[in-house]
């Protein structure tokens, strides 16, 4: 039985290109799914150079835009081909609050909300076996999701971008573990993967200060092959064959509070997320 498709976002990126160099490796036919097309088509030509497979696949995908999303995964629903693995891996951190569709915040549009929308119109193409994967953070821990504000302004007060990246990586994860029970049933996994601090684009402060970390501080970080090595190997060893609703750091999965569970935050912000796009699914 041949395998399906491979879907990442964020594909141009550092973490990104080695999730998908790693897939095609497996034998996958991939999407790369960017938000710059030209530079994903300089990543993917040095890719089929690198691995020999032509079998990759540049696609246009903004998560800031919710109609992006429909357009890309219209795009792929009309090839009437299997999606088997899924890696929800682009994410931003906007240095100032941004609006976009329907007054959700930008980071959050990006990191969650997008995210959501893109996963929920493509799991209809998947199957038992098929693996879906969310890059989260390690500050995830620090989040908060305090709704309805959280849409529109990432958190309660003014705006902060680390504390709203960080909001938007909690999200992500409570999506994560909502996402494994309501498909269990179907057979399909869901995990999220935290990469650790990795040496990317994302930690640039733009301040006058940058050099100066880059040169004492980056060369102490994680590559960006070492950051995407946990959600490869979620994605493709046996090993973790069935295993789902949990949040990876390494080999280890890490301890998620129940108070998310039993306060009724998991359940409420997957309703209020439902109720924002139910014309869009």
């Amino acid at each position: 039985m041949g395998k399906g498709i491979a879907v990442v976002t964020g594909a141009a990126g550092g973490i990104g290109t080695e999730i998908v160099r790693a897939v095609v490796l497996a034998g996958y036919k991939t999407i790369m799914a960017c938000q710059s097309v030209e530079k994903g088509m300089q990543k993917r030509d040095l890719l089929v150079r690198e691995t020999g497979n032509p079998q990759i696949e540049v696609l246009w995908l903004d998560l800031a835009s919710l109609a992006s999303v429909v357009e890309f995964t219209e795009e792929i629903a009309g090839r009437g081909e299997t999606v088997d693995l899924l890696m929800n891996n682009a994410g931003t951190m906007c240095p100032a609050l941004t609006t976009t569709e329907r007054d959700i915040e930008g980071t959050v549009c990006v990191n969650y909300v997008g995210p959501w929308l893109l996963t929920q119109r493509l799991v209809p193409l998947m199957g038992a076996g098929s693996r879906i994967m969310n890059m989260v953070s390690c500050t995830f821990p620090l989040g908060r999701v305090d709704m309805p504000r959280f849409f529109t302004h990432g958190r309660k007060g003014g705006f902060r971008k680390l504390s709203v990246y960080s909001n938007t990586k909690l999200a992500l994860v409570l999506f994560t573990m909502e996402l494994a029970e309501r498909l269990a049933e179907k057979g399909i996994t869901v995990n999220a993967a935290d990469p650790g601090i990795v040496s990317t684009d994302m930690i640039t402060i733009h301040r006058w200060y940058d050099p100066l970390a880059d040169l004492f501080f980056r060369p102490f970080i994680r590559t960006p092959r070492k950051g995407a090595a946990t959600a490869v190997g979620l994605l493709l060893e046996e090993r973790y064959a069935g295993v789902s609703g949990k949040v990876w750091a390494g080999d280890y999965p890490s301890n998620i509070s129940s108070r998310y569970v039993e306060n009724g935050l998991q359940k409420q912000l997957w309703e209020e997320t439902e109720k924002l796009l139910r014309d869009l699914l």
